[in-house]
């Protein structure tokens, strides 16, 4: 692809030769002449001057380059684009392979492709132009929506609804029992039938390895442009906004609440029954056992305001030197009362 022909489907601003040809995206350091690469962190920008790549992607905050310079506001989504155009993700054909086992009663869309050995059960549905890969399981009742991508050996049970642009990735389980146990007086515990219904909305991504319960009654949700990433644990009945980030291994106890545009760092850990309001953000390993309020930023455990916890975590290193400081001072201290004793 021409350069001048990459800036403009990207609706950015070209400085430099539009004639080069640009078969792909590479990282800064290793991007060489026919490569576009791109700019979206300050901390790189002595690395420019040094770049053998045939174009950068950037903002106006570069001043100069040894290369032609695309120009734009959000340079890291204008690579995301850049991606898609230089690389597009190879679909396979529509139709279904002669190994899959496709109950029946299944409606499968003329367009979508099942591939080989995936299953699919009765009464399911699939939508136009959605791939369900190799291996994977769709179980009696799910609905998938259109131009979903289900990657292998995924797991979606029965009655989940899927809504339409979703991905799942490799190993992910929709529609697992919730962990609900009620104990017996004999100190045994008896399994609660988890019954309820699983709805991932539109333009959701979910990672591989995730897991997403489903409830004893309601529905556990995940609302419209969430993005999850892998090895997460969304418990039984929880309920999650639109355009959360949830990032891996992180885990959410049943029946809470994550507002929408929340951000959960890698391995925090939230309890159950809470809210976590509008806008919060919570850095890696918080453990969170109480609601947040909107816009909360948050770390630690148990999670407190990020600057607090930032001037705790400074303290926490000293405690050893103060402790001996504070036994210092009370023997002198000890000793400076027993004079006085003595003087009485």
């Amino acid at each position: 692809m021409k350069l001048r022909d990459l800036a403009e489907q990207l609706h950015c601003r070209l400085e430099g030769d539009g004639d080069i040809d640009i078969a792909r995206v590479a990282a800064l350091e290793t991007a060489g002449p026919g490569e576009v690469t791109f700019l979206a962190n300050a901390k790189y920008h002595g690395k420019v001057a040094h770049t053998r790549a045939g174009a950068i992607i950037a903002d106006d905050t570069l001043t100069a380059a040894p290369c032609a310079i695309v120009r734009c506001a959000q340079p890291y989504l204008a690579f995301a684009r850049a991606l898609s155009l230089l690389a597009p993700e190879q679909r396979p054909p529509a139709g279904i392979h002669p190994s899959a086992v496709v109950d029946a009663s299944a409606v499968i869309d003329a367009d979508a492709s099942i591939g080989a050995l995936a299953c699919i059960g009765a009464a399911a549905r699939v939508g136009a132009r959605t791939v369900v890969h190799p291996f994977a399981y769709v179980g009696p009742e799910a609905h998938i929506g259109a131009d979903c991508v289900v990657h292998a050996h995924v797991s979606i049970r029965e009655r989940v609804v899927i809504g339409d642009r979703v991905v799942i990735q490799n190993g992910a389980v929709l529609g697992s029992d919730g962990y609900g146990f009620a104990p017996r007086p004999d100190g045994t515990f008896e399994k609660i039938p988890q019954h309820g219904g699983i709805v991932v909305e539109d333009d959701v991504e979910i990672g591989a390895g995730t897991t997403v319960d489903r409830p004893p009654m309601g529905d556990t949700r995940i609302a419209a442009g969430t993005k999850i990433d892998n090895l997460v644990q969304v418990g039984h009945g929880v309920q999650v906004g639109k355009h959360v980030l949830l990032a891996a291994q992180t885990g959410i106890s049943g029946s809470s609440v994550i507002e929408d545009h929340v951000v959960l760092a890698g391995q925090v850990g939230v309890a159950g029954h809470l809210t976590i309001g509008t806008g919060t953000r919570a850095t890696a390993q918080s453990g969170i056992p109480n609601d947040v309020a909107a816009g909360s930023f948050i770390s630690g455990y148990p999670a407190i305001d990020n600057r607090d916890w930032l001037k705790a975590s400074a303290v926490f290193k000293k405690l050893p030197e103060m402790r001996k400081t504070l036994a210092d001072l009370e023997r002198r201290l000890a000793r400076l009362e027993g004079r006085a004793d003595d003087q009485a």
